[in-house]
């Protein structure tokens, strides 16, 4: 069966945003982002894999879910696709309709379509963001894994953003990278 993956970078305080989107302010290094680049090609814009010379097949994911905050920059910089190599859902009560047929709007239960695309075959399903979407979703989350960046936010958008429901997780893998950033994996305990 495949896994939901909340595959997600976050700040030491557990933001994954600032209060107003931003998400320019983790510090990447290059043995991070080659990394990166290698294992997890396909959370890699589309319009940027080109400038990076970035032509790998998808390696884990084929699906990806995102709320509106984390869809909306990319409307905002004019691109209606940004996963053009993964099926794509937004997750959003507050989207009136999306145009481009790549991307299919979930205005309804996300649970139920977690739990219907986890039937089908194929790769995991990447959640991308944002805490909302996570919280609501936690009961479906299979696995995390947190690019955990060393810089403190103060305030933001938090990773998970929903009722208090303690989730036990347990950690199968830590990586640190040269600028200090670590990678943390979890699966559900």
């Amino acid at each position: 069966m495949r896994k939901l993956v909340y595959y997600i970078a976050i700040s030491i305080d557990g933001y994954i945003a600032g209060p107003g989107g931003e998400f320019d302010f983790y510090p990447v290094a290059d043995d991070l982002a080659a990394y990166l680049n290698d294992q997890h090609p396909e959370t890699i814009p589309t319009h940027l894999r080109a400038q990076l010379g970035l032509d790998a097949p998808n390696k884990r994911f084929d699906t990806v879910l995102m709320g509106r905050g984390t869809y909306q920059p990319a409307l905002d910089a004019g691109i209606t696709s940004p996963y053009a190599h993964l099926r794509q859902y937004v997750i959003s009560s507050s989207i009136p309709g999306i145009t481009d047929p790549a991307v299919e709007l979930v205005s309804g239960d996300p649970i139920g379509l977690v739990q219907r695309l986890k039937k089908e075959e194929g790769m995991d399903i990447w959640l991308c963001g944002g805490g909302k979407l996570a919280g609501s979703l936690l009961p479906e989350i299979d696995e995390l894994i947190v690019k955990c960046y060393p810089v403190v936010a103060g305030s933001g958008v938090p990773a998970f953003d929903g009722e208090f429901r303690p989730t036990a997780f347990t950690n199968t893998g830590t990586r640190t990278f040269s600028n200090g950033t670590v990678l943390l994996t979890y699966v559900r305990g």
